[in-house]
């Protein structure tokens, strides 16, 4: 069955370059548990990030995104917050690990610091491809294509989701 609906769009939240696992998991709130962490996401760079972000929205940074600790609660709050993917010029080796393992989508595009705050976008990363809601110019940008073992762990919400439905079918 194929989908005849274009996807639909996303809206951008921009943060910086060197975003470290501890703006996106803060130590202070890492005794609690994820629910109380997402609440903090990014509250250091972006106080209104966690009350405000709707689920389907993305996160665009700069280069080395993810970079610090090798917490997985640091991909995990942003997937509790309902963060579609992540667009970096660059990801820290770890947190690429942790994200895929608990099925957060991260697009490494060169450039994506040309996509604005409050842009609508579309993605394909099977394709590798950011499409521009608002047509502006250009209207697609290409970023890496992401493996497709890569997107059935997004789709299942998470490595460990995957192995359960592997096990059960």
């Amino acid at each position: 069955m194929t989908d005849q609906h274009p996807p639909a769009p996303h809206r951008v939240w921009r943060v910086g370059a060197d975003i470290d696992t501890d703006a996106l998991a803060p130590g202070a709130y890492m005794k609690f548990g994820i629910d109380e962490i997402a609440r903090h996401c990014l509250q250091r760079v972006r106080p209104d990030f966690a009350a405000q972000v709707q689920p389907g929205d993305v996160l665009v940074a700069g280069p080395n995104f993810g970079i610090g600790s090798s917490r997985e609660q640091a991909a995990a709050a942003l997937v509790r917050l309902g963060v579609a993917a992540v667009i970096a010029p660059s990801f820290n080796g770890l947190y690429f690990r942790n994200a895929f393992n608990v099925g957060l989508l991260l697009l490494t595009c060169a450039q994506a610091e040309t996509l604005a705050e409050g842009e609508r976008i579309t993605v394909d990363p099977a394709a590798g491809r950011i499409g521009r809601a608002d047509g502006a110019a250009p209207s697609a940008l290409h970023c890496e294509t992401v493996p497709a073992f890569l997107l059935e762990m997004v789709r299942a919400g998470g490595l460990l989701n995957l192995l359960k439905q592997r096990q059960t079918s």
